[in-house]
């Protein structure tokens, strides 16, 4: 009976040592799995952020750009799809221009709304262009140069705009004529 007693009170102890470990690796593996979420949320993320400064790394992201030849704009995310959120600080993209001509030239850009149609009948693109910060300007390049500082274009998204997708479209101009330009897409959360 004494044996018995004791393989009993062993397999009760075994058993309940066995429930607690079960409890602590499920645990364990509910946080790998969050954690997991966590930063594959943010590397998915980090190719649509917007900016808010032109720093050394976002300069020399956009120089790697124009290591591919021939090339005559770099815009900075290179995904020209940013993510913007109601009432947050002004946050936007960083473009540079090269000049591929033998001369030197002036250059102008100018960044208006394409298209607003997907923000409702109310929205239209005059309301976005009211959001743009930087939206034009101008500067001179010497022959084969490119802008030694991007330059930024920032968004002011006010509380009552409609959360939708907008198509801005980034217009340079060398005097008179089109030089080079870009499509960026701002979605409103």
């Amino acid at each position: 009976m004494k044996t018995l007693f004791r393989s009993s009170k062993y397999a009760k102890r075994a058993a309940m040592e066995m429930s607690v470990g079960t409890i602590v690796t499920i645990v364990l593996l509910m946080m790998v799995l969050v954690l997991g979420i966590f930063f594959i949320q943010k590397i998915f993320s980090s190719g649509t952020s917007a900016i808010d400064t032109v720093d050394s790394e976002i300069q020399s992201q956009i120089q790697k750009l124009f290591s591919q030849e021939g090339r005559k704009i770099a815009v900075y995310p290179t995904s020209r799809e940013i993510t913007l959120k109601k009432g947050d600080t002004p946050k936007g993209f960083a473009f540079s221009v090269r000049n591929n001509e033998v001369e030197s030239a002036q250059f102008s850009y100018t960044v208006t709304a394409s298209d607003a149609s997907r923000c409702g009948s109310t929205f239209k693109e005059e309301d976005a262009n009211q959001m743009l910060l930087g939206g034009s300007g101008s500067f001179s390049l010497g022959p084969g140069d490119s802008l030694e500082l991007a330059r930024m274009v920032k968004f002011v998204v006010p509380e009552s705009a409609p959360p939708c997708t907008i198509t801005y479209e980034l217009d340079v101009r060398k005097g008179s004529e089109s030089y080079t330009g870009a499509d960026v897409f701002v979605t409103i959360k």
